[in-house]
């Protein structure tokens, strides 16, 4: 087997044990789930399963890192852009679908947010919320609309959670809440 094969073959066991791991963490909690239960979920030893991760906070950290990658990179290109409406607009379509791309990890973080915030990936994240704060708000702006920003983001996040279970194609509900979010970011930057 060439390498690329075998490093391909690896990622994916990886991603397995990811995937397996958020939704024991989620059914059960972070703190009840432990990775001999993860290891049997998968069907493989646990020297399998060290191989890839030695602890819980590895693999959370791991999905951490891997499905907020576009926030992070969403970060970078908001600070290199102009601080248009246009901009601004772009940046909060593109959060909404990181959003949703991580929707598992999210409600993972919302359901469990203790075990979060004593794990780095609470502060990691607070402090990416910051930064993207920091690109949508015009520094002068009125404190009303830097609310306004501020609130943008957090429509995004409570729209994730709050109509989860409000009956609708969950597409539709998300153009929803996106449309109330560029709504919000819209008005504050016509104050500016």
């Amino acid at each position: 087997m060439d390498g690329t094969n075998q490093q391909r073959r690896r990622g994916d066991t990886r991603q397995r044990i990811q995937d397996v791991a958020l939704e024991l963490f989620a059914d059960q909690g972070y703190e009840k789930t432990s990775l001999r239960e993860i290891a049997e979920r998968l069907d493989v030893t646990k020297a399998a399963l060290y191989y890839h991760f030695k602890t819980k906070e590895e693999i959370l950290v791991s999905l951490f890192e891997d499905l907020t990658r576009p926030i992070e990179d969403l970060i970078e290109w908001g600070r290199q852009q102009p601080h248009t409406l246009a901009t601004k607009q772009e940046i909060v379509r593109r959060y909404s679908e990181a959003l949703a791309g991580a929707a598992p990890l999210f409600r993972f973080m919302q359901e469990n947010q203790a075990t979060v915030r004593e794990l780095r990936i609470g502060e990691v994240f607070k402090e990416r919320m910051l930064r993207l704060r920091d690109i949508l708000i015009d520094p002068d702006a009125e404190l009303i609309d830097k609310v306004r920003c501020v609130s943008a983001m957090f429509t995004l996040h409570a729209g994730m959670f709050v109509l989860q279970d409000v009956e609708g194609d969950p597409e539709d509900k998300r153009k929803a809440v996106l449309e109330v979010a560029t709504d919000l970011v819209t008005q504050a930057h016509q104050g500016a």
